[in-house]
Formats: C-alpha cells, structure tokens, sequence
C-alpha cells in the first residue's frame, strides 16, 4: 500500500490517495480545494487508476472536488448515509467563496462496513460529533486510520456547529483510543500523529 498525501486549499486539508501496489487501483480520500488537477496529473503519471472516492464527511473543504474527479475518472463515491444530504446540496459557508457542485453518492456506508481497493481492506468507523456522519476510515493490516475532522494531532474537530453533537464526539473520540497504540492517524488536517500519541481521548470528557 502506498499512500500519497497533498495539502490543499485555503484552509491546508489533506488529502489523500491509497494505491494498491498490486492492481495500481486507487481511492482518493476526501478531495478538497485544488485536488482535481493535482491527482489527475498523479494518477496519470504513475499509470493508477481511481476507482473509488471516500468521504470522512460532507463539510465543503473536504467534498469540493468530488464532482470533478468523479466526472473524469467514473469513480464511485462513498459517504455516511447521515452526510449524504449535504453532499447532494452543499451547505454555503462564510468560510470559503468558491461554489461547491453538489454529487449523489454511489454507495452509502455504515459503521463497520468494509471497503476494498483491490487487496486493501478498508473499515469505516462512524464518528459522530463532528457532523452527524463524520467517519473514520481504518486499515488493520497496515495500522493506519485517516481520521479526518474526528481526530487531529492533539486535538479534535469542532463540536460547536448547530448539527454537531459533543456527547457523541466523547463517545467516538474514546472508541478511537482503543485501537492499536502504533496505528498511524492521517487527519483531515494538521500533521501525522499515532494513537499512542493521544492518550488524552481516554479521558476526552475533560476537555470537551
């Protein structure tokens, strides 16, 4: 597995492509601001296809080039059922200017669910608090969980929005604590961190 990390837009989100080394299929991992001409030309260069396109959850910056890559590579795009809605019709925020076309999803996913990219193993972890969808995406094999806006290096994602719901946050922060102390965590923003670097999630009560 190969992992290809950009970071873009006006609020620095990563971005993400698992490759399978194998088969050369590809998933990209919430699109953000700038992320169409950026993978179209990576994927192009190395000989990968998309097959599939994964969303943590449905807030602009992580959805914005969705319909775009989906549109050129004929991708299948994969949200929480609890975000699907806004995907379709994204939400206006004061936050960024750009118009954010809107994208039915192929498949909505549940929490436990498995994804496959070829010999890549995917399962969703649903982590409400964020938006009510808010999802992880965690391969076991290779220790390694994009966490997007749940889980960021010594910190979490924002609780205070109107659909957002800090008891579940607790609830998904201290699910999250649980996993192997060595698995990696990609966020949706910020720098790498691990699970074991986040000991603060078992007691995450105090801070919320």
């Amino acid at each position: 597995m190969l992992i290809k990390t950009f970071v873009l837009g006006p609020i620095d989100n990563n971005t993400f492509v698992v490759i399978s080394e194998k088969s050369k299929k590809s998933c990209v991992i919430d699109p953000s601001f700038g992320a169409f001409q950026k993978i179209k030309s990576f994927l192009e260069d190395k000989s990968y296809t998309l097959d599939k396109i994964l969303l943590t959850h449905s807030h602009l910056d992580h959805i914005a080039d969705v319909k775009l890559l989906k549109d050129a590579f004929s991708s299948l795009v994969y949200i929480h059922k609890l975000d699907a809605k806004t995907l379709q019709k994204p939400e206006p925020s004061s936050f960024f200017s750009a118009k954010v076309d809107g994208v039915k999803p192929d498949f909505l996913f549940e929490d436990r669910e498995k994804i496959k990219i070829d010999d890549i193993q995917i399962e969703v972890i649903h982590t409400p608090g964020h938006t009510p969808g808010g999802s992880c995406f965690y391969i076991e094999k290779e220790k390694t969980l994009f966490s997007g806006d749940t889980l960021f290096k010594g910190s979490f994602g924002r609780v205070d929005f109107s659909y957002s719901n800090p008891k579940d946050m607790i609830k998904s922060l201290k699910g999250l604590s649980k996993l192997p102390k060595d698995t990696k965590v990609y966020p949706g923003h910020g720098s790498q961190t691990t699970i074991g670097n986040e000991s603060w999630m078992e007691n995450v009560e105090k801070f919320i």
